[in-house]
């Protein structure tokens, strides 16, 4: 799984940021502006390194920056609908499970290896899955749980009596 500390930091940076800017009541759901000298001191993150990925948080209208006294940065959109591909695909980052480089030859030698696919397909359900989570989901402990068997949803929605452990949560 290739996703650096830039998309980490980037996410760990946003959920700090959403947590700290409705702390103090603020009415507005992107919240009050939050220092990223705050972020990073809560976080454990450098500075420096911060101020990279906002910029191109700011950029991508994730974030909106606030200058003078009391300034810093606020959400650029409410909470629930900034997803953590959203954040991930802001600083540039790539989510691949493969060792394959894009637009390369292949996996080695210049073929395709016999498990090509198989991380591929893994790097997407990755992908899929922090599609479906939002920056609200993370601040507020609702990411437990949320990894889904595929194909579960469609026998939810159809009924399954033939396997009932699978809609009860059973095991598989």
């Amino acid at each position: 799984m290739r996703l650096s500390t830039r998309g980490r930091y980037a996410v760990m940076a946003m959920v700090e940021l959403a947590s700290r800017a409705n702390a103090g009541g603020a009415a507005s759901d992107t919240g009050r502006p939050v220092s990223l000298a705050d972020i990073a001191d809560a976080q454990l993150l450098s500075l420096a390194y911060l101020e990279q990925l906002f910029a191109r948080l700011r950029r991508s209208g994730l974030v909106i920056s606030a200058r003078g006294p009391g300034g810093g940065y606020r959400l650029g959109r409410p909470a629930d609908t900034i997803t953590l591909s959203d954040i991930i695909e802001a600083v540039e980052e790539t989510i691949r499970a493969t060792r394959c480089e894009e637009g390369g030859p292949g996996c080695f030698a210049g073929r395709r290896c016999p498990t090509h696919d198989l991380w591929a397909e893994l790097g997407e359900q990755i992908r899929l899955f922090l599609t479906h989570v939002s920056l609200r989901d993370v601040v507020e402990g609702r990411v437990l749980g949320r990894a889904a068997v595929p194909g579960l949803a469609i026998l939810l929605q159809e009924g399954n009596d033939e396997h009932p452990a699978e809609i009860s949560g059973g095991s598989l």
